[in-house]
């Protein structure tokens, strides 16, 4: 069924499959009358786009219609939802319809259970950067795609390079491609620390600063990604999902648990040969000391949401969660 659904934050990546949808479907000779991109915020522009999918192509190759942040992927009213329980079923094979959303699927709503029915429907959202693991696969898919060989080291430095970064991940790549293609030999660590552009400020590296209670190291972190635009909130995302990882770390090594399968199953941890890593990191910190981080985190995203100056806040609770730490980390020598 031609019928695609496309959602997510992650616009480079949404906008390369849509790129790559565009040049299949369509010749380009004949773009101008077959394409066409619609915004579907309002139910009478939805239809549009449900009636132009039902047109017949001009000329050569087949019809594309784009209905960019498609309301029915939310929800819809009954009207609308007749037209789509009306066009989705008959859309012909010569055409394709494409809906996209930034908002997640609202998959309560019988417009998308609609949708789930009948379309391809595709995420393309930031991995959290602390899920590591997931990075690293869709850094070797991606070179995969690519046709870029990396050594198993050579890979893991470019996943930590670029983090959840699509685009900065696209262009290493190309430039990484184009050194191989000097040498049949897959591209080792060097090759990649040389080539490609660290991102050396991120929110994995203000979460280590802190558990080490390095307060200068913290709040330097905190204005370099201020000025590189990260958003206050996924920053502190970010910290949760570290914090919450070392704490059931921590839990489940003090209570006699050895088993590090039986670890990384409990933190969502899905290598578990990183645990022994994660240990030696939380070695000096007690587990009470990571719970009360925790309410912390709690009052800094509160104060965020309610408007609070993103790097000042950040900042006081920078200090008060590296002097959690490091009062942890003194008596734990």
């Amino acid at each position: 069924m031609p019928i695609y659904v496309f959602w997510g934050e992650d616009d480079f990546a949404m906008n390369s499959a849509i790129a790559q949808l565009r040049q299949a479907v369509l010749d380009p000779n004949w773009v101008q009358f077959n394409f066409e991109r619609i915004i579907g915020d309002r139910p009478e522009t939805t239809i549009e786009g449900l009636n132009q999918a039902m047109t017949p192509p001009f000329g050569m190759g087949g019809r594309l219609i784009w209905i960019e942040e498609a309301i029915v992927t939310q929800s819809c009213a009954e009207s609308l939802l007749q037209e789509l329980q009306r066009t989705l079923p008959k859309v012909p094979q010569t055409s394709t319809l494409l809906l996209t959303t930034h908002k997640k699927l609202d998959k309560r709503s019988k417009s998308v259970k609609l949708l789930q029915k009948y379309a391809d429907i595709r995420e393309f959202s930031f991995i959290p950067p602390w899920k590591t693991e997931e990075i690293i696969k869709k850094v070797r898919q991606f070179a995969q795609d690519k046709e870029v060989k990396l050594t198993p080291r050579g890979l893991e430095l470019l996943a930590e390079s670029v983090g959840n970064n699509t685009r900065q991940l696209y262009n290493e790549l190309d430039k990484l491609r184009l050194y191989g293609e000097k040498t049949n030999q897959p591209l080792d660590e060097k090759v990649v620390a040389r080539l490609v552009a660290v991102n050396t400020q991120n929110s994995l590296q203000l979460a280590a600063a802190i558990r080490e209670g390095n307060e200068s190291k913290a709040l330097g972190l905190v204005a370099d990604l201020i000025d590189r635009n990260e958003p206050a909130l996924r920053i502190v995302a970010t910290l949760v999902g570290q914090f919450r990882t070392w704490l059931t770390v921590k839990i489940m090594v003090e209570s006699g648990e050895k088993d590090e399968r039986a670890i990384a199953s409990a933190a969502e941890i899905g290598n578990p040969k990183r645990i022994y890593f994660i240990r030696k990191e939380v070695q000096s910190l007690s587990s009470q000391q990571l719970i009360k981080t925790l309410p912390i985190l709690l009052e800094l995203e509160v104060s965020l949401k309610r408007g609070a100056n993103p790097i000042a806040t950040l900042q006081t609770k920078a200090i008060e969660l590296c002097r959690a730490c490091k009062s942890s980390s003194r008596r734990g020598r």
